[in-house]
């Protein structure tokens, strides 16, 4: 199992990563390490996702983003799995958030290849996948005026 440091992502950030990944209502939205579900409920609520799916390792953070889920009444579109990403299928995602450690994105790397298809937006918050070159980097402050760099990856448009 890899340790990942929780550090919810801003909301203005969380918003730039949607939009830099123009969802909208034909997308399946895959946030990997989902936390407490923030980027899930705006996916569906804001950006009007049809679908968005959370997995979480982490156990008080599952049920964390379950009861947030729960309290917005968007069960309907959202979908939480309490589990490893590595060993969860993910092939049916659109749009794919990360915000992962940069050797966490490169071991995750030959999922992406191997699960989504062409078209996928990939989009991660301050750690680039290396070896793939991003189709857009974004900075963004988020309310404390701390700048926050994203990178858009497009799967099939990378090398």
């Amino acid at each position: 199992m890899v340790f990942v440091p929780y550090v919810p992502t801003p909301y203005p950030v969380v918003r730039a990563m949607l939009k830099l990944a123009n969802v909208g209502p034909n997308d399946v939205v895959y946030d990997l390490g989902c936390g407490d579900g923030r980027i899930l409920v705006v996916a569906v609520k804001e950006f009007n996702a049809k679908k968005a799916v959370g997995i979480e390792i982490d156990h008080a953070k599952y049920k964390l983003a379950l009861s947030r889920i729960k309290e917005e009444n968007i069960e309907d579109r959202v979908e939480i799995i309490h589990g490893d990403f590595f060993n969860t299928f993910i092939g049916d995602a659109t749009v794919v958030t990360l915000f992962l450690l940069t050797s966490v994105n490169e071991m995750l790397k030959p999922k992406l290849e191997r699960e989504l298809q062409d078209g996928t937006r990939i989009v991660s918050h301050e750690f680039r996948i290396p070896g793939w070159r991003p189709e857009k980097v974004v900075e963004v402050r988020d309310d404390s005026g701390l700048l926050h760099t994203l990178y858009l990856y497009i799967k099939g448009q990378h090398l």
